[in-house]
């Protein structure tokens, strides 16, 4: 009985010791590391002549595109800002760009600029570009990838400031409208709120606030909110003509109900 109890210690005490791995040491005692500076250096100096390469190519394209264009469209190319009517190299020289900074697609006369990569976006003074398309070789319509989704500019006056605010009340403004339609009343009066301050002059966003600050049970500011409303239409030149009189008349109707039984509710 003994023995076999001395067996079992042996095995568990050979089991204990650690195993020798034989494996040669990386480095050997009193060896230096490598001097890597001649490395360093070399990979400076091909980083510096990269970007020397690159600014020459972005000078070059900046040279052709001001060549021959037109007033508005060289004012542009200065501001590096896009414009509708660009040739291809304008739009390189507006976004301070190389072909390299594209995945460009050409079928026919059409021609579609592409980021070529989503680490890198090429952009403008105005923001990130999603997309640029030409058409014989003129820009005829581009995006920009901001917060509230992308913002296509297929018009002169979608660049201006009141078209970028128009671009974005119209965002805004279906947010507002599926929050509302999901019963979602506080994120629909914050979206609309946002649209009045940029589209002031749009009555059917004063409705639209007060239906909501209605159907949130706060009757007074949605009375308020119906009267201001009704207040900044003139009511005699309202034509029941077409899907949007025929909604602005609707709204008026349903406006004025309202204000009856909200001015009842208020006494």
């Amino acid at each position: 009985m003994n023995r076999y109890l001395m067996l079992g210690s042996l095995l568990v005490l050979a089991a204990c010791v650690p195993k020798k791995v034989d494996e040669q040491p990386i480095m050997q005692n009193n060896d230096r590391v490598p001097d890597a500076s001649a490395t360093v250096a070399a990979a400076s100096a091909q980083a510096e002549r990269d970007r020397a390469d690159a600014a020459a190519a972005r000078g070059a394209i900046q040279a052709e595109a001001l060549a021959d264009c037109a007033p508005a469209v060289c004012d542009a190319v200065v501001r590096g800002e896009l414009a509708i009517g660009m040739n291809e190299v304008q739009v390189l020289a507006a976004t301070r760009t190389t072909e390299d900074a594209w995945a460009i697609r050409r079928s026919g006369p059409s021609l579609v600029m592409a980021p070529g990569d989503e680490r890198v976006v090429p952009a403008d003074v105005v923001g990130n570009v999603a997309m640029v398309q030409l058409a014989d070789n003129r820009v005829s319509r581009y995006a920009y990838t901001e917060a509230q989704g992308v913002r296509m500019v297929d018009d002169p006056s979608d660049a201006t400031t009141e078209g970028r605010a128009r671009a974005l009340a119209e965002q805004l403004e279906r947010e507002g409208d599926e929050f509302a339609a999901r019963g979602d009343l506080d994120a629909a009066l914050d979206r609309y709120d946002r649209v009045s301050v940029l589209v002031p002059t749009d009555p059917m966003i004063d409705y639209k606030i007060a239906a909501v600050l209605d159907k949130a049970l706060r009757p007074y500011e949605a009375l308020i909110q119906y009267q201001l409303f009704l207040h900044r239409l003139n009511l005699e030149t309202i034509e029941a003509e077409g899907a949007a009189a025929a909604q602005l008349a609707e709204a008026i109707a349903l406006a004025q109900q309202r204000i009856v039984i909200l001015e009842r509710q208020t006494r």
